[in-house]
């Protein structure tokens, strides 16, 4: 007879043939789990498709404006099906032909008849491969300091709030000088100011690649021109005036230089190296007690321990910057690996980890607003940890107010020694609180500070300037920047943190 155990095996042994059908294909969590609407739609076929039409159609705009005959029959045609994509006709002529780009120049004609002589003229493919992924970068780049701006301002709310509460420093995750929550907040803050400059630069800067033809000489353009010359650059210029670029990159291959490609990543890469250094520390203060990142109401922490608010918002941003800082790396050696005009070798690499770039540091950055918005902190819990460590800072301040008193220095600062480290082996040896305070109120070496004893050793009296720096910096460097994109704080996101 069969035990339970032999039962199971064979049931488990192989996977049915009829089950499940709609769940068999690999589905990416990236867009499944996590991805927002707005930056999903940047990267979607239907965007991708539609500017390569976008882009047919300026160019043959352009081309009519310079003397090409084309009509303007032809240019309604193209216009009016700008946005009529049938997919599965591009997907049948694409395996026709078993080319992507001549199979959407094919189902643009069959929806645009009139026109398709004219579409893709002169062009080579990498004219509308290219092109696109300016396009979506740009746009991917807005989105992204958009929500860079966003997640500044509520840093910033979050920063006033707290701007006088004194906490422990660290150095070497060792107690250290006290700060201010508000000041440490600033260091997040300044970290993402510098990736919104770079953001800014990008967008401003970010060139088109323009009608460049197959090797970049723009041989094929000029053959249309008759020689030409000028009309070939003033053709450059109006298809990227039609498409909201500024300019062209001014010289190339068949692509665009990948040095964009790895910039535009490393831009990425540093927004996921701010994340994770902010959420690195608020994972570190949540196993202190100190700070909580929002947790709802029926959220469970943990499967097995029922107790436990783990910070998995922030372990998520985490996780999931470590990824967008490994891609500059692959850019770099796509960009390496070009050789003279171009290699094909950019292509399958470029398909994934430009959208992937741009999909996870969105996310990260919806994270970090949601996080930071309903970030909780507590003050007793702070200050345990601040008075757990504050007699052994404060003996300089007892120092010099006993010596301004008339005492002898040098014999004070031996009693200091003596009973800090009396104090530190009762910490450490015995687990109790720090008693440092107590055995110096008993001395009466210290006689001359026993009646203010308390108000020597407010957490406030340690902080230095950090106040200061939280009002100068939130009002120098903040507040400038959030005026100037005010238009942006206005706007709303489509969606917010899926899990």
């Amino acid at each position: 007879m069969s035990s339970n155990a032999d039962k199971f095996l064979g049931a488990a042994e192989t996977f049915p043939d009829d089950a499940l059908p709609d769940h068999r294909v690999y589905e990416h969590p990236l867009v499944q789990r996590y991805a927002t609407k707005e930056m999903s739609f940047v990267w979607s076929p239907a965007m991708k498709f539609t500017t390569w039409r976008k882009l047919w159609t300026a160019l043959a705009t352009a081309e009519q404006e310079l003397g090409i005959v084309i009509t303007d029959e032809q240019l309604e045609q193209m216009r009016t099906n700008l946005f009529n994509v049938d997919f599965e006709l591009a997907a049948e002529k694409e395996a026709e032909f078993r080319h992507d780009v001549m199979g959407h120049v094919h189902a643009f004609g069959e929806a645009a008849p009139k026109a398709m002589p004219v579409i893709h003229l002169g062009a080579t493919s990498c004219f509308v491969g290219d092109n696109t992924d300016l396009v979506q970068i740009r746009d991917a780049l807005k989105l992204i300091k958009r929500k860079l701006v966003q997640v500044l301002d509520i840093l910033r709310v979050f920063a006033e709030e707290h701007r006088e509460l004194p906490t422990l420093g660290y150095t070497h995750y060792q107690p250290a000088q006290l700060t201010t929550v508000g000041k440490r907040a600033c260091l997040w803050m300044q970290d993402l100011l510098l990736d919104l400059d770079r953001v800014e630069r990008e967008i401003d800067e970010l060139p088109m690649r323009g009608v460049k033809g197959t090797t970049g000489t723009q041989a094929s353009f000029l053959e249309l021109f008759d020689g030409d010359h000028e009309k070939v650059k003033a053709l450059n210029k109006r298809v990227c005036e039609l498409m909201n670029f500024k300019k062209a990159i001014p010289v190339s291959g068949q692509t665009y230089t990948r040095k964009i490609d790895f910039n535009i990543l490393s831009v990425l890469s540093g927004i996921a190296q701010s994340a994770y250094k902010m959420c690195g520390d608020i994972r570190l203060l949540a196993n202190l007690k100190e700070v909580e990142e929002p947790f709802a109401k029926k959220q469970i922490g943990s499967s097995a321990m029922a107790y436990k608010r783990n910070p998995m918002r922030s372990e998520r941003v985490c996780s999931l910057a470590r990824y967008v800082m490994s891609l500059p790396n692959a850019a770099a050696n796509t960009h390496a690996n070009q050789w003279f005009e171009r290699t094909l070798d950019d292509s399958a690499i470029r398909r994934v980890i430009l959208p992937e770039g741009f999909l996870a540091c969105d996310v990260i950055l919806t994270l970090l607003a949601n996080i930071s918005d309903g970030m909780v902190v507590w003050p007793n819990v702070v200050k345990s940890h601040v008075m757990a460590e504050l007699p052994f800072m404060a003996t300089e301040v007892i120092l010099m107010e006993c010596v301004k008193a008339g005492g002898d220095r040098q014999e004070l600062h031996e009693a200091i020694r003596v009973h800090s480290m009396d104090a530190g082996a009762v910490v450490k040896g015995e687990g109790k609180p720090n008693d440092l305070l107590e055995r110096i109120a008993k001395d009466p070496l210290f006689a001359a500070i026993h009646s203010k004893l308390e108000t020597l050793i407010d957490p406030k009296l340690f902080v230095g300037r950090a106040p200061e720096q939280v009002d100068e910096f939130l009002s120098d460097e903040v507040k400038p920047i959030l005026e100037a994109n005010k238009a942006l704080l206005a706007q709303k996101s489509v969606d917010d943190v899926n899990v």
